[in-house]
This record gives structure tokens, C-alpha cells and sequence, in this order.
């Protein structure tokens, strides 16, 4: 019996396995699902992480895929874009977010394997927190049953391993030992290439349909079936169906260099870490390709228009996040900033992702909500949405409904 997931599954490696051929094949191997008249089979609304890799699935499946933003692949502004973002695969005892985590791993590695430049950086990533978390508990339990390597370490196995991290009494962790981290912007703009595709720079608007039944993108752009894969935008461009439901929020990030010669904070000594405590999570990069010591605190900021918001860091934010390190990191605790990026989560109300029909249309798709976690699951989003596309009796996962997209945060996925 093939089940929904083995099916899923099943589509991944099939478009993995092809992508070499695929690409040596050049981008004519990819036109046979080009339509008539100009028109293409699917056009993607947003060149983010969702957005290209839901592109790059459609076109090893043979699909004509246009894919437009209104600020070109991996800019500054968008939640997609910048230098590094987490992957692992620990989300408690979440069924859903960690096997998307891990096949979105492979695929990340494979992807980073076939460049010139890495885009994955194993580092492993470090999880610390109060010995009686739950979270951490069955985070553990999940990476035991699926055989994922790790290592747990107890007070004083912290202390030992990673001296240059104060760990408080009482506190216990885990090491993901293959996880680690993504270069942002230029793993988006590989997914593209690695697809045999180019971003058209094109500001969108919500679906018309034309006489002949197809949507209107833009000047000389036509496509059988949209999805709009916009991120933060996607509330401004359907505010009577998203508006409440996905709200971006302004979320500050910090590099801070350390003392010249000094290699305590940067790979192999430090990996990615997690520091989560009663439901806070702060969290960071190792030094990564010359970038500094990177901080961020994950609990959400104010609500902002990403086309708009002030791109300069706070002072308050800054103090904060020096006297963090005064209280974990204290050889950081007087490092120069080197520097900062505003940038935003999309979030819903519980933290689950959106994938969706957009209401009264079969062929129009709503893809976002990534919360913040969203990046290291590209390559499993865009399975999904393919499937979705191409195969249209393809059931819609419950939690990622517009349905069960409420206007109250409650929020249950870290």
C-alpha cells in the first residue's frame, strides 16, 4: 500500500534524481508543459524560499514555470533573503514539522553538493534548556525513534564541551549532530538556477482571469494557474481573506565580531544553538563565512509593513542583546557589532503554515505563513504545493488550511 506520505516522498526523490539530467539537458527539457498562445502552465508570485522551490518541483515534474517578484530573487527586504537561517529538525513531539525538516535537509544538502559555493553548513545545532522541559524531552524521544544522530549532554557535559557558554544550574541539552545552517539568499537564488529558471522582476496583483479563461501576471505574461507564494505581502495583496490571519512582524538580528585569533565562537568549537527556556527561544550562528557571531530573539515584534518599516536596528534592541551575552557568552560581552539586519516573520496565529486554494478560485494558491521556521522547509513546501498544482485531488494537509487560520495569536509551534 503507497500511502499519502510515501507518495510524497516518492515525488521528492524522483525530482532529485532527475535534477542532474534535468539540468545538463539545459532549460528546452523543462518546456513541455508549456500551453498555448504564450501562456504558461504556472506562474509563481514570489521568488522566496517557498516560492522557488515550489518553482524548481513543477519544473523537474516538466511544468512551464514563470516565477516574477516585485524585488527580484533573495532582496533585501524579504523573509528569504540575508545571510544564514537554522535547519534542524527538533519541533518537540510535532508529527508534521520534523519529517519535513529532515527530507527538506536532504534536499538542502544535495542541492549545496551540486554548487560552487556551500549552502549548507553542518555545524550541528545545540539545544539547551531546563533538564524538565517537555519540548526538549520529546524532541529527543522523536530524534531515538528515527534514528537521527545526536548527542545528549548533561550540566556538566555542557560545561565541559562548550566552556565558552555559561549553562545555568539545572539545565541539560542535545547536539543535532548534521543539522546546522543555511546561507539565505544565495540558496534561494541556487534554487533557481539549479531549476533552469530566472525571477522576472514584476509587481503582482491579485488574479483576473482573461476571455480565454487564463490569469493575467503581467505585460506579455499569462499563466493556466497562479501561486502566490508572497510572504509577508500576502496579507496586502488579500487583505479581506488574510488580513488578521498572517501578520508580519519586525524581528531584529545581530553580528557581533570576536577578539582577533579568537576561534571559540566559530566552527568546529561552537555550532548553531537553541536556547529555550519556558517557551522563549534565543537563538544564534556560530561565525559563518566571515560574518560574525550571529544573535536574534525569536518571541515576535511589533506588527510592520515589510515595504516600508525603518531597516535600522533599534538601541534597545542592541542593549538587549548585549546583556545576553553578558549572561552566556561573556568573552562576547564587549564585541563590536559588526553588523545588523531588520528583517520580518510572517506569522499566523498558531505558528502552521498556509497552503491553500485562495477562495472561489481552483487554479489560484496561497503559499506563506512560514512564522518564522518556515526557511529550512522550502524544499518539503514546494513538494507539497507541486502536488497540490499538478495533481489537484491531492488533499489538503488540515493544519495548513486557510480554515484553521485564526485572527488570534495563540501560538503553538517554536
Amino acid at each position: 500500500m503507497v500511502t499519502r506520505r510515501g507518495a510524497l516522498t516518492g515525488m521528492a526523490g524522483a525530482g532529485l534524481a532527475q535534477a542532474g539530467a534535468a539540468s545538463a539537458a539545459g532549460p528546452q527539457a523543462r518546456r513541455r508543459g508549456a500551453g498555448t498562445a504564450g501562456i504558461c502552465d504556472v506562474a509563481v508570485i514570489g521568488a522566496g524560499v517557498f516560492g522557488v522551490w515550489t518553482a524548481w518541483h513543477l519544473a523537474k515534474r516538466g511544468a512551464a514555470v514563470a516565477i516574477v517578484d516585485a524585488y527580484g530573487a533573495g532582496h533585501a527586504r524579504a523573509s528569504s533573503g540575508g545571510e544564514s537561517r537554522v535547519i534542524r529538525l527538533s519541533y518537540g513531539a510535532d508529527p508534521i514539522y520534523s519529517p519535513m525538516a529532515r527530507d527538506s535537509l536532504t534536499a538542502w544538502a544535495q542541492l549545496s553538493a551540486r554548487g560552487r559555493e556551500p549552502i549548507l553548513h553542518r555545524t550541528g545545532v545545540l539545544w539547551f534548556s531546563p533538564a524538565t522541559d517537555d519540548y526538549m524531552a520529546k524532541s529527543v524521544d522523536w530524534l531515538t525513534i528515527n534514528k537521527v544522530q545526536h548527542t545528549r549532554f548533561d550540566l556538566a557535559g555542557l560545561r565541559a564541551a562548550y566552556p565558552q557558554v555559561v549553562f545555568r544550574d539545572g539545565e541539560s541539552g542535545f547536539l543535532e549532530a548534521q543539522s546546522g545552517a543555511l546561507i539565505a539568499g544565495r540558496g534561494v537564488r541556487a534554487v533557481l538556477a539549479d531549476a533552469g529558471l530566472e525571477a522576472r522582476v514584476l509587481k503582482a496583483s491579485p488574479p483576473e482571469r482573461d476571455a480565454g479563461g487564463a490569469y493575467a501576471v503581467g505585460p506579455g505574461l499569462r499563466a493556466n494557474a497562479l501561486i502566490y507564494a508572497c510572504g509577508p505581502w500576502l496579507p496586502k495583496l488579500f487583505p479581506q481573506v488574510l488580513g488578521g490571519r498572517i501578520t508580519p512582524t519586525r524581528q531584529e538580528v545581530y553580528h557581533f565580531g570576536a577578539q582577533p585569533g579568537d576561534t571559540r565562537f566559530a566552527p568546529p568549537a561552537l555550532p548553531v544553538w537553541a536556547d529555550f527556556n519556558g517557551g522563549e527561544l534565543v537563538y544564534g550562528m556560530p561565525d559563518l563565512e566571515g560574518q560574525g557571531f550571529k544573535l536574534a530573539f525569536d518571541p515576535h515584534g511589533p506588527v510592520v509593513d515589510p515595504d516600508t518599516q525603518s531597516r535600522q536596528v533599534t538601541a534597545s534592541g542592541v542593549e538587549r542583546a548585549r546583556a545576553y551575552l553578558a549572561r552566556r557568552f561573556p568573552g562576547l560581552a564587549d564585541a563590536p557589532l559588526i553588523h545588523a539586519r531588520v528583517c520580518q516573520y510572517e506569522n499566523s496565529s498558531n505558528g502552521d503554515f498556509l497552503l491553500d486554494r485562495l477562495p472561489g478560485h481552483d487554479r489560484v494558491w496561497l503559499v506563506g505563513a512560514g512564522s518564522g521556521h518556515g526557511f529550512k522547509h522550502g524544499p518539503a513546501v514546494g513538494l507539497r504545493v507541486a502536488a497540490h498544482v499538478l495533481e489537484p485531488k491531492t488533499p489538503i494537509e488540515p493544519r495548513f488550511s486557510l480554515a484553521t487560520k485564526a485572527t488570534r495569536a495563540e501560538r503553538s509551534v517554536y
